[in-house]
C-alpha cells in the first residue's frame, strides 16, 4: 500500500490533469505547498486548495508593498 507522502504518489497527482484548472493546480489530498507543473522543466506552482497558497501569496504582496514604502 502506498503512503500519502510515497514521492511516486505525489508525482502522479500532480500529473492528473483532473487536478489542474489551466495553469492552476487544486488538490486537497496533496500535501506539498509547492508542486511540479505539468512539464516540469517549468519549474513549480502553488497547490490552491492548500490553504497556505494564499497565505503565502498574501504575505508575498504585503513584502512587496512595504517594499516599495521603505526603500
Amino acid at each position: 500500500m502506498k503512503t500519502k507522502h510515497d514521492p511516486d504518489y505525489l508525482d502522479s497527482m500532480s500529473k492528473n490533469p483532473n487536478n489542474w484548472r489551466g495553469p492552476f493546480y487544486f488538490n486537497r489530498k496533496d500535501p506539498r505547498l509547492l508542486v511540479p507543473k505539468l512539464y516540469p522543466a517549468f519549474g513549480k506552482t502553488l497547490n490552491f486548495a492548500s490553504p497556505y497558497s494564499y497565505v503565502f501569496l498574501i504575505a508575498l504582496i504585503l513584502v512587496i508593498v512595504l517594499a516599495q514604502f521603505f526603500l
